[in-house]
Parts: structure tokens; C-alpha cells; sequence
């Protein structure tokens, strides 16, 4: 794995310049999907991305969404073609110092990158090739929508009354409109995963700051919570093979209100990025690994 280390790159400036760039395109990557593509996967670890890795490399739209860096190509006999661009992935590298005092040691983060190529952009062995076949879900994708529910652990209190969806943090309360009430069952999925996604900043869950301190509307911690279940909420809606609901008719407002809201805040993005992966595992019950190569993404 070829690592950039030159200390004046800025890696969130990197990051946010990409995602701000695919918004001007009209690309809102968190709103990419896998169906039919396979989630963004390292071709030889099979590990799949995380956080905002995972919608760096969904936005740039493959056939095949497995990926390698430069050196693993050239291990595995391949090499990558004549003038073919990578995207930047992220990581935290990890540093230990031992505290003259007391002896104990102590460790600091430091965001790093490193770039990825997709298999298209790669001249690899047939053999190799084999390994990278994507797999489908056979079950039904609202029973994967109700078996999410149902299984999230400590999950909140869910009422149906009302036309208007929403999460009360004080009574650890989401209310939902009923399922009649919306265009079918995925948008009706759609909405509770995004109620869902805020609660996990709940005190007794993953106690999220942005929830738990009652931001007023329209400021940048109340906009970077809504950020997290929207992010969240479409992460859910591709586990279980629905598609998010497209853009409304005021689709460029909203790609400009996020445009201006990330060249505002450099780390926005990633910070989002990261909760919002955290609160879908919570939803999900699923533990990540610890090992250094899983920190792909802040607060991994």
C-alpha cells in the first residue's frame, strides 16, 4: 500500500474538495447505491469501505465497485492503465509515546491517505478477476427493512399518529405517520431508518453531542446531526436493498445548501461521515474490528 506522508497535504481539505466537487456535478454521493454493483470492497482483503470511503468511491459510479491501490495491482502481476486517475481513501495512523512521567504510553492520531484504483482502471490476471464477483441478496427487501427494526438493540419507543415524522431525544420517542401515509413501504422505510439513525445519539446509545445538546434549527451542529441521518438513513436503505427516494424539484437549493455548508467546514464531511457509520452499526448491532487497517475513516 503506497501511503502519501508528506505533512503539507491537507487530507480533509483532499477530501472535501472531491465530495464538494461530485455536489457541483449534480452527484450527491451519499444518495449513490451498490445495487447491482456490489459495496466498495479492497480486491485483496475483501474488506468492504467504510464511512466516508465508502461514499467517495460509490460516487464515482463503477460497475464493479471492488478497488486496490497501486502496489496491489502491481503484486498480484497486474498494473494500473496509462492514465487513469485514483481516488483518495482515508485512514487514522496511529502513534505511541511513552510519557516521560509516568511511564505510560500514549497514543495520537494523524488523518492519513493513500489511493485506490478500480479493477476497470487495471490490467489484472483472469484469475485474479475470478475472486471479484458480486454478490445479491435473495431475501425480500422490505423483510430486510422490518428485520433491521426489530433487531436494533435498546431501540426507541415508535408510535404511529400524526402526518409528521419525528424523534423526541427527552422521551427517547420517534413518532411516524402510518404506512398508509406515504407513497409504498420503502419511503415509508426510508423515513423511520432516518428517526432511527437520530436516536442512536441518545445519552444511553452512542451519546452524540449534536443530539444530545438541543441545537437550535439551522445551526451547524443541528445541520451536521441532519447530515448524519440522511448519510445514516441511506447506508440502511442499501443493507437492505431499497432505494433512497430521488431529489425533489428543489434539488439544486439543496446541493447548494450542502456546497456551501462543506466549503464552510473542511471537516464536516467527515465527521458526519463517521457518525453516521457508527450509528448504522449500532442499528445494525455490528461490532468493527479494531485492527489498524479498519481505522479507514474518523472516529473508527
Amino acid at each position: 500500500m503506497t501511503t502519501e506522508t508528506t505533512p503539507v497535504r491537507d487530507v480533509y481539505q483532499i477530501v472535501n474538495d472531491r465530495i464538494i466537487a461530485e455536489l457541483e456535478k449534480g452527484i450527491v454521493p451519499w444518495k449513490q447505491s451498490w445495487k447491482g454493483t456490489g459495496i466498495p470492497r479492497n480486491l485483496v482483503t475483501k474488506r468492504p469501505y467504510h464511512g466516508i470511503n465508502l461514499w467517495l468511491l460509490l460516487s464515482l459510479q463503477y460497475d464493479n465497485n471492488y478497488f486496490l491501490s497501486y502496489d496491489q495491482a502491481t503484486a498480484l502481476g497486474g498494473k494500473v492503465k496509462k492514465g487513469e486517475k485514483a481516488c483518495p481513501v482515508v485512514f487514522w495512523k496511529r502513534f505511541e509515546k511513552e510519557d516521560e512521567a509516568t511511564k505510560e504510553i500514549k497514543y495520537s492520531y494523524m488523518l492519513r491517505y493513500y489511493n485506490v484504483f478500480n479493477i476497470s482502471q487495471c490490467e489484472l490476471p483472469e484469475k485474479i478477476l475470478e475472486g471479484a464477483g458480486i454478490e445479491e441478496s435473495e431475501d425480500e427487501p422490505i423483510h430486510i427493512c422490518e428485520h433491521i427494526v426489530e433487531n436494533m438493540p435498546s431501540k426507541p419507543t415508535i408510535q404511529h399518529k400524526g402526518d409528521m415524522p419525528y424523534y423526541v431525544p427527552k422521551d427517547d420517542l420517534i413518532v411516524m405517520p402510518k404506512v398508509k401515509s406515504f407513497s409504498g413501504s420503502e419511503a415509508y422505510f426510508n423515513t423511520l431508518f432516518h428517526e432511527l439513525v437520530h436516536s442512536t445519539g441518545h445519552q444511553s446509545r452512542l451519546n452524540r453531542k449534536e443530539l444530545v445538546e438541543n441545537n437550535a434549527y439551522g445551526s451547524d451542529p443541528y445541520a451536521q446531526e441532519e447530515l448524519v441521518a440522511e448519510m445514516g438513513a441511506c447506508y440502511l436503505n442499501m443493507v437492505a436493498g431499497i432505494l433512497t427516494p430521488p431529489l425533489l424539484t428543489n434539488n439544486a437549493a439543496y446541493l447548494q445548501s450542502w456546497i456551501a455548508k462543506l466549503k464552510g467546514d473542511k471537516r464536516l464531511i467527515l465527521y458526519a461521515s463517521a457518525a453516521a457509520q457508527k450509528a448504522a452499526d449500532y442499528i445494525l448491532n455490528i461490532i468493527q474490528e479494531q485492527a489498524p487497517e479498519q481505522h479507514d475513516t474518523v472516529g473508527d
